[in-house]
């Protein structure tokens, strides 16, 4: 199957944590890192996820905030630390590629918040991503 959902980062499920209709999946990806996905119970049980399942993490670019550092005293589990590999300016937008550990992320972000943020190729970043944002696909 083919997606257009650029993000992908492969990991294992380090967690399940099951609720009564929602479930949080802990997703350890390369150096460490984790991922929260806030999914269906329905899903966890279609994909067979367990811990040490290998998943994919899959996020919309339109879904990653940025940040030039740290979060503190915000909802949002997943925050990446990453540097800046390139900047696609638009007439409003902006695309932003992301090295982070596991792989590579684009936010789509406006091109207002790249001058404001002080962006540019080398810039050390922190993508934020809401655990509902975050999707999981059986490896």
């Amino acid at each position: 199957m083919s997606l257009s959902i650029r993000n992908q980062i492969a990991g294992t499920v380090a967690s399940v944590s099951a609720g009564e209709a929602m479930a949080t999946v802990k997703v350890r990806i390369d150096g460490g890192r984790h991922l929260t996905a806030a999914i269906t119970l329905e899903a966890v049980k279609d994909l067979g996820l367990a811990q040490g399942s290998t998943v994919r993490a899959l996020v919309k670019s339109t879904e990653v905030s940025l940040a030039t550092g740290p979060v503190t005293g915000l909802s949002i589990r997943n925050q990446l630390p990453g540097t800046v590999t390139a900047i696609a300016l638009g007439g409003a937008m902006a695309s932003v590629k992301i090295e982070v550990d596991g792989g590579e992320l684009t936010a789509a972000i406006t091109r207002d918040a790249v001058t404001e943020l002080g962006l540019k190729a080398g810039s050390a970043v922190v993508a934020l991503m809401k655990s509902t944002e975050v999707s999981l696909a059986a490896a």
